[in-house]
């Protein structure tokens, strides 16, 4: 069972990025999300999708600029991630879930994780 994470890098602000997330060998998963952890920070929720029927939730800090989707047939999640900011510098993460997720959910509810891909904004 692994999830790649891909897709970060170095942007300036106002940039975009689309992060992706390979599951290989995982199935049977309630949904997959996206997390972030900054330097000296606590990991965070940024956004999560429900691999059945596609119900996304995205963190306050996020909606408008961020964009969680799937590709079924490529059992692979995306998070397009648009007008970055400095704050939006951090490692992200993203995990699936066998539970039911109803909104914005903590990392504990996530059981298995990606290795987390850079994502550098500078001003």
């Amino acid at each position: 069972v692994q999830l790649q994470a891909s897709g970060g890098g170095l942007v300036e602000a106002g940039d975009g990025l689309r992060l992706s997330c390979a599951n290989s060998g995982r199935y049977g998963f309630y949904a997959v999300g996206w997390f972030r952890q900054a330097p000296g920070k606590e990991r965070e929720f940024v956004a999560a999708i429900t691999w059945r029927n596609g119900k996304k939730y995205y963190t306050e800090d996020v909606k408008g600029r961020f964009t969680i989707s799937r590709d079924a047939a490529k059992n692979t999640a995306y998070l397009q991630m648009n007008s970055l900011k400095n704050e939006d510098t951090a490692i992200y993460y993203c995990a699936t879930t066998l539970r039911q997720i109803f909104g914005p959910s903590g990392s504990d509810l996530y059981d298995t994780w990606g290795q987390g891909t850079q994502v550098t904004v500078s001003s």
